[in-house]
């Protein structure tokens, strides 16, 4: 049962039951996708976080740590460390910007973009353990888009 509040549908009944929460289904889930990939990454010496990074920079590189944070939807804090391991394993370089001595440049070494022809086996592989069509996962990752949207802060 259901009733409209300013437009939108409230489900009647108890709204503090746990498997009604929109953030427990997030983050349950959001766990047990990111552990399916921890098998699938390790061979390739990336963590989750990092495989993140590396996405973002195979689509664009270089990149300005504020860009990829922006990007990641990370702050630098958080970001940072995980870029240092990233040049630890030879993937990327950091140096100061040319343009912009208080910007911090992130590079793909030629491991780095060479690493992205690995990758290429990771959703299929991702795609065969969750055991679900196709379509299902576009709709949902479309679904999870529109959510990350509306939740975003708006700047005034």
């Amino acid at each position: 049962m259901s009733e409209t509040t300013s437009g939108s549908q409230v489900t009647t009944g108890d709204l503090l039951q746990l498997d009604q929460q929109v953030c427990f289904a997030l983050a349950v889930a959001s766990r047990n996708v990111i552990a399916l990939y921890r098998p699938v990454l390790e061979p390739l010496g990336l963590t989750h976080p990092q495989y993140l990074v590396m996405l973002a920079l195979w689509e664009q590189s270089p990149r300005t740590l504020g860009g990829l944070g922006a990007e990641l939807m990370l702050e630098s804090a958080t970001l940072t460390p995980i870029v240092k391991r990233l040049e630890s394993a030879g993937f990327v370089t950091r140096a100061r910007s040319t343009t912009d001595e208080r910007a911090l440049s992130i590079e793909l070494t030629d491991t780095g973009r060479a690493l992205r022809a690995e990758c290429l086996a990771v959703p299929p592989q991702i795609i065969e353990r969750l055991g679900l069509p196709v379509d299902e996962l576009e709709r949902t990752r479309d679904a999870l888009h529109r959510l990350i949207a509306a939740a975003h802060p708006r700047a005034n």
